[in-house]
């Protein structure tokens, strides 16, 4: 039996309206293959939007029993995660 590989996906440096969709799509075919890591150094910036969707992202992958991994956010994410009040949702899957 072999491990599914982890997928990861890079988050880009602004994480808005236009490019939602392209992360999205992404996201949805990682958690259903297996473990996701995503790259969240180099966001700048991110909306409220994109938030609760890595939330709901987390909790299907949780759901589907693969881990789900923030790698290294950048202070403007973790920033933002604190500002809404979301850093208990968050605090299970940051690392670095």
């Amino acid at each position: 039996m072999s491990n599914k590989a982890e997928k990861s996906i890079a988050l880009p440096a602004i994480i808005d309206l236009d490019s939602l969709d392209g992360i999205r799509d992404g996201l949805l075919d990682a958690i259903e293959e297996g473990p996701v890591m995503i790259a969240a150094s180099a966001v700048e910036r991110v909306s409220t939007n994109a938030l609760f969707m890595l939330m709901s992202a987390a909790e299907t992958a949780r759901g589907n029993q693969f881990e789900f991994v923030i790698e290294q956010p950048s202070a403007a994410l973790t920033n933002a995660i604190d500002r809404l009040g979301l850093g208990a949702q968050f605090s299970g899957m940051m690392r670095g």
